[in-house]
C-alpha cells in the first residue's frame, strides 16, 4: 500500500512545479552503524533546503515527529550543504486528532521555520485532498474479502 501511496504521491508532486526537484524514494540515512530510510526526498530550489516527506498509512501519533525530526537532524549534520538552509520536513499521516497534533508539535523548537515556509510549500489543503484521493485509490486496489 505504501509504495503505491508513493508513487502517485512522487507524481503529484512533481506536477507542483519546477521548484520541487525529485531526489530519491527510500533516501538512505546512515547514522551510527544503523540504516534509516526517508519514504520521499525532494530538494525545494527556491527555498534551497531538502524537503523529507515522511508517508504513514495509519493515524497520526506524536512519534511519528520524533522520527520525522531524527531524519531532518540527520539531513542538516550529514546531508544538507553549507550553502542550503534547514531541512523541511512534511508529515503526511491517514488521519490526525487535531488536539494530539497540537501536543505535538507545542514545543517545536523552530516554529518561525515552520511559519516562514508555510507559505512557499503546497497549500494544506490541497495536500489533505490529494492525500485523501490517494487512500482512495489504494482501498479501490484492494481484493473484496467475499
Amino acid at each position: 500500500m505504501q509504495r503505491g501511496l508513493v508513487s502517485h504521491l512522487k507524481d503529484f508532486l512533481l506536477e507542483l512545479g519546477p521548484d520541487f526537484a525529485f531526489m530519491a524514494e527510500e533516501y538512505r540515512l546512515q547514522v551510527g552503524q544503523q540504516d534509516f530510510f526517508i519514504d520521499l526526498l525532494m530538494y525545494h530550489r527556491r527555498l534551497q533546503a531538502l524537503v523529507a516527506f515522511e508517508l504513514k498509512i495509519t493515524a497520526f501519533s506524536p512519534s511519528m515527529m520524533g522520527q520525522l525530526d531524527f531524519y531532518l537532524e540527520a539531513l542538516d549534520r550529514d546531508h544538507r550543504l553549507a550553502h542550503e538552509n534547514p531541512s523541511i520536513g512534511v508529515l503526511l499521516a491517514r488521519s490526525a486528532d487535531t488536539q494530539v497534533v497540537e501536543y505535538a508539535l507545542a514545543r517545536s523548537a523552530s516554529p518561525a521555520l515552520v511559519a516562514r515556509y508555510l507559505t512557499e510549500l503546497p497549500d494544506k489543503t490541497l495536500l489533505e485532498a490529494k492525500l485523501s484521493e490517494f487512500y482512495a485509490l489504494e482501498e479501490g486496489d484492494k481484493p473484496d474479502d467475499h
